[in-house]
């Protein structure tokens, strides 16, 4: 046991434990020592009571001195992964969700907009994951680490939260948002999967540098791409079709979509197109994701004061008795 002292000063009263050992008040004069028969019952409970005495003492000593075991981080094996939240926050997120004509898409900050119905489904996606260690970047015309990994769940969801409030900016810096995701692991141990997790309504065209060092890093560190698409445009899909407008063959997430899908990195889409499809998106990513992981898990600071007053209040329960006990004789024998 690694026991600490909250006041360590107090540990100097210790060599007052000796003061019972110091009877000299007790010696007494006899004429004729062949009065007195040898007594050896008697010899060994004046000895015990003592040490009894001296328990006392030491205990109360150690108890003042508040004796702890400091936090300390342990490792344990659980089921989850560890995620980063990438949640675009450009000011096509403050769009209504799920709306079949261009008029209805204006709706900043109601209820329904994109980017409170992504808070509302992440937040119900952190909670049911409890080993699970989370990250959180924000991204707009630039990318911003919020959150560095932690097993803190209060944590994570006030800055799901936080995110919420207020306006988007206009343009989107996907390639910094990827890279600043990925980043989020650099210098971490390996725990077991690592996903992140974007939350998007568009896409950007990717240069060749840029690509180039995303499948770089997701490839080095082992990381999984999970995409909640949540389309603007009625009728648009990531994946082509014969069907679509010749207006949707340059579509920045569909660049970005075939992207994902040649680097080799472990991705998969999910078009949340409505309030169903969402909550269908998230069941399934949370249903996927328990891989055995690695928990570090933070176990408090904890007292030790208590079995030092235990152990005080039983040795001076035990004196007590002694002291009811020899009272009784000494008036019985005055009968």
């Amino acid at each position: 046991m690694d026991l600490h002292w909250s006041q360590p000063y107090l540990l100097l009263l210790l060599p007052f434990a000796l003061l019972p050992w110091f009877n000299h008040s007790q010696e007494k004069t006899i004429a004729w020592s062949a009065f007195v028969p040898k007594d050896p019952w008697s010899t060994t409970v004046g000895l015990s009571l003592k040490i009894l005495s001296s328990i006392v003492l030491i205990s109360l000593i150690l108890g003042l001195a508040g004796p702890y075991e400091p936090e300390k981080k342990v490792e344990r094996l659980g089921e989850g992964a560890e995620i980063v939240l990438l949640l675009d926050r450009s000011r096509s997120m403050d769009d209504a969700f799920a709306v079949k004509t261009q008029a209805a898409l204006v709706s900043v900050g109601k209820k329904d907009s994109k980017r409170r119905v992504a808070k509302s489904y992440l937040t119900e996606f952190v909670k049911k994951r409890p080993d699970d260690r989370f990250g959180f970047v924000l991204f707009s015309s630039q990318a911003i680490k919020l959150l560095s990994l932690t097993y803190s769940k209060e944590a994570i969801l006030a800055t799901i939260n936080a995110n919420a409030i207020g306006k988007g900016l206009k343009d989107t810096n996907m390639p910094d948002a990827l890279i600043k995701a990925a980043e989020m692991f650099e210098d971490q141990p390996y725990r077991g999967s690592r996903i992140v997790l974007l939350v998007s309504d568009g896409g950007q065209i990717l240069t060749e540098e840029e690509e180039k060092k995303i499948a770089s890093l997701y490839k080095r560190m082992k990381i999984s791409i999970n995409w909640i698409y949540m389309s603007s445009m009625v009728g648009v899909t990531l994946d082509a079709s014969d069907s679509d407008s010749y207006l949707w063959e340059d579509l920045p997430e569909r660049k970005l979509h075939d992207f994902f899908n040649s680097t080799g990195i472990p991705y998969q889409a999910f078009e949340a197109r409505s309030l169903k499809t969402f909550a269908e998106a998230i069941d399934e990513i949370n249903q996927q994701q328990y891989q055995t992981l690695i928990v570090e898990q933070t176990l408090p600071r904890v007292s030790k004061h208590q079995p030092f007053y235990i152990i005080a209040f039983l040795a001076m329960l035990a004196l007590t008795f002694a002291q009811v006990y020899s009272a009784w004789g000494v008036r019985k024998a005055h009968e």
